[in-house]
């Protein structure tokens, strides 16, 4: 009974020595980001696009901010962090899309795209200059300028997702 015993601590002690050795992240986010990666920096994303939306810039930097404070432990520096995302808005435009029998647009389509430069300065592989581009459609009756604020909002929430699933979950 004695030898029983003591093979079960032993057993433990192997357990637990190997469970402290082995790292491994969990993230509800499906994000799978480096131990060893602690900080992270946003760049000013400059407006380059044809026609500029004077707020974009600081709206979509604020946002990709926000969005890897929220989602992730890292801490936000000034500089260059461990990984660091810089860029810009290369595309605003708004075209119509349903046309009608009347050749008249039914919807129009706000389109955004941007240049993402993501530099992972711990994982060098999982570096990118990706474009990434979103839009979000609108009725014709209304103008761009009494929707405007809100389809930004919501194409900047599309964009923040597809950056940030490009950067950290490998799926």
């Amino acid at each position: 009974m004695k030898v029983s015993a003591l093979i079960q601590a032993i057993l433990v002690v192997l357990v637990f020595s190997f469970s402290q050795s082995c790292k491994v992240s969990y993230s509800f986010t499906g994000a799978t980001i480096s131990p060893e990666i602690k900080t992270f920096s946003v760049q000013y994303f400059d407006n380059r696009a044809p026609l500029v939306q004077p707020q974009l810039s600081q709206i979509f930097t604020d946002a990709l901010r926000e969005k890897l404070q929220g989602q992730t432990s890292l801490n936000l520096v000034t500089g260059f962090g461990d990984v660091d995302f810089s860029g810009e808005i290369k595309n605003y435009e708004t075209r119509p899309q349903a046309i009608t029998g009347d050749e008249t647009a039914a919807t129009n389509r706000l389109t955004i795209t941007v240049r993402v430069k993501f530099t992972n300065e711990i994982e060098t592989d999982k570096s990118f200059d990706t474009s990434f581009s979103r839009f979000q459609d609108y009725s014709s009756e209304k103008d761009l300028s009494s929707v405007e604020d809100e389809l930004i909002k919501l194409i900047v929430e599309d964009l923040m997702e597809d950056i940030y699933n490009k950067a950290f979950v490998n799926w």
